[in-house]
């Protein structure tokens, strides 16, 4: 199982960015992707899930209004897009694969390789 993203973005405050999640080695329908990030010196930061199987999905209130996930089932991807974006949003952006809707972060089957997220002017 390998889950690949795509690579690092630089954006301007106040732009969008896009990052996929491409699934392979494992019915792609069959696990729930989580997306999380990481900004410097701080833990790991839940922003939600997609059911890649009918495209239901839940976010973390923080992110809510600027996020969104879209799932491609045809290439087994899920992409994540953030907008308004700040600062305070430069982070290492990881996907995850859970078989379980609530599994927390510590619980994840299968992680991406992470993507760096710089916001700057």
């Amino acid at each position: 199982v390998q889950l690949v993203q795509s690579g690092a973005e630089l954006r301007n405050p106040g732009a969008s960015v896009k990052v996929s999640c491409k699934g392979s080695g494992y019915t792609f329908t069959s696990y729930y992707i989580d997306w999380v990030r990481q900004a410097p010196g701080q833990g790991l930061e839940w922003m939600g899930r997609i059911d890649p199987e009918d495209g239901g999905t839940k976010y973390a209130q923080k992110f809510q209004g600027r996020v969104s996930f879209t799932p491609d089932t045809s290439t087994s991807t899920v992409y994540v897009e953030l907008s308004s974006l700040r600062s305070e949003d430069t982070a290492v952006y990881y996907c995850a694969a859970k078989r379980s809707p609530i599994a927390s972060i510590d619980q994840y089957d299968y992680w991406g390789q992470g993507t760096q997220v710089t916001v700057s002017s």
